[in-house]
This record gives structure tokens, C-alpha cells and sequence, in this order.
């Protein structure tokens, strides 16, 4: 007989604290934030009301983290409105600081998404990529860029004009000397009598430039020496095996096709071959139910889209904007929450963006290459018309209407709300959409037939959290049906008159 060996309690209590500082580990890790990914949602979503080290519409985020729990953070970062409703002292004072300026929300950002940007606004990058990247440039191009991108990027490029002119090789055309004056104190400069300034000053019609006395000559010195680097980041391509992130499951329709052809072989046999009646009659009931049931079936398909994906006029990306980028659906489609319709946003909406992103610099694929972003972009331009060189509108330009065309579509004999679904029932949009996040070209993604919405309002229960104006109601219904909570269609979500009237 084999023995068994049989485990003392210290050895158990051994196995246990190692186990859980296995889990301990991976627990921590999962939650260390990422740099590189803080930084690209920082600028995708933050950046426009935040500055890391001075106050811009926000308050200055550097090392926040610092200042206020992480917990705080979170709950604040995604619905900021909850946590003042929820009576918390800090939110209510940060609100009344900036007089009343509502924060947008960001329920889409996961926990992992913020541990990146606290980890961006703290200013330390994870050791290991960051460092190795970091050792190969010159420590001077590192922190001019740093200063380039906190204080310069507002109004300057380095390749082109923005707001003021373009700063590559700028030490090449001015002297050394003339350049920290002028970013000192610029205004001093032209009061001087200095022509250089004057002319400057003049070109961009009188629009005044913010003086940096702050500035040591070591950190002018270094932004001098970012404009001479420029960027060292490349635009990586990414294999053509990745360029569909989902892929389709591997079909099983030849199943259903074997299975048909051989009952319709049977069938044949039976009244080619067979001399009972009683199976003809039999294999005739069996045959007309079939047409009936597969001719039924296709009449049901009609009007039903699920995988449409038409050609854009634009190809939007909503893989690069809501995905990598994480801009909330609603920051576009703003009319989703107090409206009927979620609304085509106007091209007004993208250059609140693209004034200053002319051109495409995220990873590319086989197929698409950045000349292809950067000519969808242009596309852009051209119908509304902004002079990217001069960055302005071109004055007297006849805007032309991008045709964007319809994905999804109702039946006019049926009625949907918008901000009923995402206001009252707090639904996100992927869930009749689908995961946009990860499409490059929007597609219909469900059925929106009545048994698809109505099996939907069986299996909802209504949220009844903060919500006064189905609490009477709902009480008397749940007590009705003997349940705790009542879903959307024991509250009438399954009337007709409801979506039909």
C-alpha cells in the first residue's frame, strides 16, 4: 500500500503566504501605470482644460497624485458630477474653485487607464523601455522637449505654423543671443527698437507672445536643443496579421448544407425508387413543411442589416479616436443623452481637434499607411476650408457638406429615444453598437429588429439608484409580480404603444 504524505499546518501556512504573495505581485503590477499609454490619453482628453504645471481652464495636474487619494482620483476622473452629488467635501470645493466649470466625465477610461495618466502627471516613467529610450538621446533634447510640449506646443510646431511660427532648426536662423531675449521677455525685445522683433511681431499680425522670464538659460538652452533634434519617434507598422482584431469564427454552414442534401437525396430516392405510398405521402408533408419553414425564415431576414459597413466619404477612424484615444462617444455625438437622435457631428467638432493635428503619427498597417491618414485628414480641410500652412479659414471658402452615409436605420413606424436609453437607463453606447472602439469603419453590429429590443427589456431590471421618478411605481409593480426588482417590460416596455403609436 502506498503511504500518503501528509501536509503539517506550518506547511500549509507556507503554501498560503506564498500564494498570496504570488497574487500580491500580479496585483501590483496589473496596477503600475504605464507612461507612454498616460501620456497619449492625457493629450487625447485631457490636455485641451489641463496643463501639468500651471492652471489653464483645470487645475495644474503634476502630481496630483500627490495631493489626492487614488480612490478619490478614480471617482472623480470618471463621473466627477456622483462624487458631489455623494456630499464629498473636496469635490463640492474643487467645483465652487473654478466657479461652477463642469468637468467632462469619463466612464469609459478603465482602472488601468487611469493609473496610466496619474502615472503620466506624476512624471515617472516605468523603468526599463522608458529608460532605454531615454539613454539613447541627449539628456538636453529630453528636457527641452519636456519644457517644448508644457509651455510651447499651445501655439507652435515644430514643422509647420500654428498660432505662432514653425521652431525647427530655429537656432540655425537667429543667433543664440537674440533668441534667449526674445523668449525672456519678447515685448522688452521689440520695445528695444530691435528690427528682427518688430518684423516678427508684425508678420503675425500683432499677436502677442507670452514672455518667460521663469526660464533659466539652461532650460532655453535645452528647448533650443529639442528644436534642433526634433523627435526621434518613429511611426511603427504593424503586421498585416493584426490588422482585424477580431476575427470571425470559422463557419458551420457546411453542416447545415450536407444535412440538407441528404434528406433531399432521401426524398428523391423515396419517390423515384419507393413504391409505399405512405412514405411519398409522408416525404410530400415533410417537403412542403421545409419550403414553408426556410421560405418563412427568409421573409424574416428582410430589413435586417447586422454586418452592414458602407463606404465613407471619410474614413473615421473610431479605433483611433474612441479607442487608443478614449474620447467619449458623447464628446461627438453630444445630443445622445438630451435627445431623440445621437446627431452626425459637424466638422466644427473635428477641428476643435485637428486645428492642430494636421497630420497622423499613431502605428500604421499594411494597408494603411500615415500618407492615408494624413490624406483623410486633409479631406477634412477641404470641405470646410482651413488653410493648414497659414492655420486659418480661408476667407469667402464655399464649405462643402461631407455626404456621410447611414448606417443604422429604423423603420419610420418605429420610435427610439436616445437619452431615454443613455440618461434614465445609463446604458453605454457599445451595447446596441457594438464595440466601436475597436472598428476602423463603423458597421451595424446588431439586429435592431422589435424581438431584439424587446428581449432585451425582459432580461433589464431598472435601476431604481437615485431615481425618485419610478420608485412609487416600481414598488407597486414589484409587489404586483412578486419580485424585488421589475424589469424594463413589466414597467411597460413592452407595450406597442410604446415604440409604435
Amino acid at each position: 500500500m502506498k503511504s500518503v504524505k501528509k501536509h503539517s499546518l506550518a506547511n500549509k501556512i507556507i503554501y498560503l503566504s506564498l500564494a498570496f504573495l504570488l497574487f500580491l505581485s500580479f496585483s501590483i503590477s496589473a496596477q503600475s501605470g504605464d507612461y507612454d499609454k498616460g501620456k497619449q490619453l492625457y493629450n487625447a482628453n485631457c490636455a485641451a482644460c489641463h496643463k501639468l504645471d500651471k492652471k489653464l481652464i483645470g487645475p495644474a495636474l503634476a502630481n496630483v497624485a500627490d495631493r489626492r487619494s487614488k480612490e478619490w482620483l478614480h471617482s472623480w476622473i470618471k463621473d466627477n458630477n456622483a462624487l458631489r452629488a455623494s456630499g464629498d467635501a473636496d469635490a463640492k470645493a474643487l467645483f465652487e474653485e473654478f466657479n461652477g466649470m463642469p468637468m467632462m466625465q469619463f466612464p469609459q477610461f478603465s482602472t488601468q487607464d487611469i493609473d496610466d495618466i496619474l502615472t503620466y502627471t506624476s512624471g515617472k516613467p516605468k523603468e526599463g523601455t522608458q529608460k532605454a529610450n531615454v539613454a539613447k538621446v541627449d539628456p538636453m533634447v529630453v528636457a527641452g522637449k519636456k519644457l517644448f510640449q508644457a509651455n510651447c506646443a499651445a501655439c507652435h510646431k515644430l514643422d509647420k505654423k500654428l498660432i505662432g511660427p514653425a521652431l525647427a532648426n530655429v537656432a540655425d536662423r537667429r543667433s543664440k543671443e537674440w533668441l534667449h531675449a526674445w523668449i525672456t521677455d519678447n515685448n522688452a525685445l521689440r520695445a528695444s527698437g530691435d528690427a528682427d522683433a518688430k518684423a516678427l511681431f508684425e508678420e503675425f499680425n500683432g499677436m502677442p507672445m507670452m514672455p518667460f522670464p521663469q526660464f533659466s538659460a539652461a532650460d532655453i538652452d535645452n528647448i533650443l536643443a529639442y528644436t534642433s533634434a526634433g523627435d526621434t519617434k518613429k511611426v511603427t507598422a504593424v503586421a498585416a496579421k493584426d490588422d482585424n482584431l477580431a476575427k470571425p469564427k470559422a463557419s458551420t454552414a457546411w453542416m447545415s448544407i450536407l444535412i440538407s442534401l441528404v434528406l433531399l437525396g432521401l426524398i428523391i430516392w423515396i419517390f423515384v425508387k419507393s413504391n409505399n405510398g405512405f412514405l411519398k405521402i409522408v416525404a410530400t408533408i415533410f417537403l412542403l413543411f421545409g419550403a414553408a419553414y426556410i421560405g418563412f425564415g427568409a421573409l424574416f431576414q428582410v430589413g435586417i442589416d447586422t454586418g452592414y459597413q458602407p463606404i465613407q466619404p471619410i474614413q473615421f477612424s473610431h479605433k483611433i479616436h474612441a479607442g487608443d484615444n478614449k474620447i467619449n462617444c458623447q464628446y461627438c455625438h453630444s445630443s445622445a443623452k438630451n435627445s431623440k437622435t445621437s446627431g452626425i457631428p459637424t466638422l466644427n467638432v473635428c477641428m476643435n481637434c485637428h486645428k492642430n493635428i494636421s497630420d497622423y503619427n499613431g502605428p500604421v498597417t499594411s494597408d494603411k499607411d500615415k500618407a492615408f491618414y494624413d490624406g483623410e485628414i486633409q479631406k477634412i480641410y477641404d470641405a470646410i476650408g482651413w488653410d493648414k500652412d497659414n492655420v486659418k479659414y480661408i476667407e469667402g471658402y464655399k464649405q462643402k457638406p461631407v455626404k456621410w452615409v447611414r448606417i443604422h436605420n429604423l423603420a419610420d413606424f418605429a420610435y427610439f429615444n436616445h437619452s431615454q436609453h443613455v440618461t434614465v437607463a445609463g446604458l453605454a453606447c457599445q451595447k446596441c453598437h457594438g464595440p466601436v472602439q475597436t472598428m476602423e469603419e463603423v458597421r451595424q453590429y446588431s439586429k435592431l429588429t422589435m424581438g431584439w429590443c424587446l428581449d432585451c427589456h425582459k432580461k433589464t431590471e431598472v435601476n431604481m439608484k437615485n431615481n425618485g421618478y419610478y420608485k412609487n411605481i416600481h414598488a407597486q409593480l414589484s409587489k404586483k409580480y412578486g419580485v424585488e426588482k421589475v424589469t424594463v417590460a413589466q414597467m411597460g416596455g413592452q407595450e406597442c404603444g410604446k415604440c409604435h403609436y
